[in-house]
């Protein structure tokens, strides 16, 4: 399987400059040796929009005109839906019963189809959409153009901080991890990659372990409050991660909401649970974790009001 290149990820850096947002590497007013890479300053609240850009960029004449569909619990969703109206692509969304409202109604704010399916069926609803109606299917994370798009915050961690020793980076379907890795590795290769995921959604921690994909089920993994990381990786982000990640850690939900409550008040970043896992491997399993320069990947700050609340409060 050909994997994604540094080459690649520099042809998408250009792809997207002037219409996605360069975030600033932060320095952590908690730790001497921790920067956030605050993704959740994006337009759109998340990293999502680097990969969503690329993949429309590259689309053909006649592709645009036959539009594109995915499906998403809410940030890719957003981000295609984003690009896809800045380019006058049509979109078609698909997303899964329980979605987080907050994202689900500033996706229909673009005047793009959303279609609600329960969560097992949304692959194949947006595979069957893409059959019927020839949009190009644009998915989440299985898919070299989103990799590469995502890869450009690796490219960015390095250029703002030459020096870093350890890169976190939440993982639910891998693009983000795949790509950064790629990026990290090629750049600065003394640096560790680790990937970071919760407890309760710990596909790729035994993925990795088996070499193939293994897959809890969105039932089981619908447990954390981290949504965005409910996915297994693909047979294509494995194969990066095998290859270029260093290491993963998971985390409690306990922990995710404390890295949350800690990263509003401190860092007066508004994130989403599945935006503070990198910080809350920091801050509870510094054990587990190579010592050093660390940047933090934040991914998003598109969280419902409630959960925000919640988190603050405890």
């Amino acid at each position: 399987m050909e994997l994604v290149s540094v080459d690649d990820i520099w042809s998408a850096s250009a792809d997207i400059t002037g219409q996605v947002l360069r975030t600033p590497l932060m320095r952590a007013p908690w730790d001497a040796e921790l920067w956030l890479k605050a993704e959740s300053l994006q337009p759109v609240g998340s990293f999502k929009l680097r990969g969503a850009t690329h993949a429309v960029a590259r689309l053909t004449a006649e592709q645009r005109s036959a539009g594109v569909v995915t499906h998403s619990s809410g940030n890719h969703g957003l981000a295609l839906a984003h690009a896809a109206t800045a380019a006058g692509v049509p979109c078609r969304v698909v997303v899964p019963e329980g979605a987080p409202a907050a994202k689900v109604d500033r996706i229909r704010a673009y005047g793009v189809e959303v279609v609600t399916v329960p969560p097992p069926r949304r692959g194949a609803a947006a595979q069957q959409i893409a059959t019927e109606t020839g949009a190009v299917l644009v998915p989440p994370f299985d898919d070299r153009r989103i990799i590469a798009g995502q890869g450009t915050i690796g490219l960015e961690i390095v250029a703002d901080l030459p020096d870093v020793d350890v890169v976190l980076v939440p993982v639910g379907g891998g693009g983000l991890s795949s790509g950064v890795a790629t990026a990290v590795r090629a750049l600065r290769p003394t640096a560790a990659v680790i990937g970071v995921e919760p407890e309760l959604a710990a596909d790729t921690r035994d993925s990795l372990a088996a070499g193939s994909v293994v897959s809890w089920g969105e039932e089981r993994t619908y447990r954390t409050c981290a949504d965005g990381l409910r996915l297994p990786p693909s047979e294509l982000t494995l194969a990066h991660l095998l290859a270029r990640l260093d290491g993963i850690v998971t985390v409690t939900e306990d922990e995710i909401r404390a890295a949350l409550s800690r990263l509003v008040r401190d860092a007066r970043l508004v994130v989403e649970p599945s935006a503070a896992v990198a910080v809350a491997a920091r801050l509870f399993r510094r054990a587990e974790l190579p010592t050093g320069r660390t940047a933090a990947v934040v991914t998003g700050g598109n969280v419902e009001p409630a959960v925000l609340a919640a988190a603050l409060a405890d």
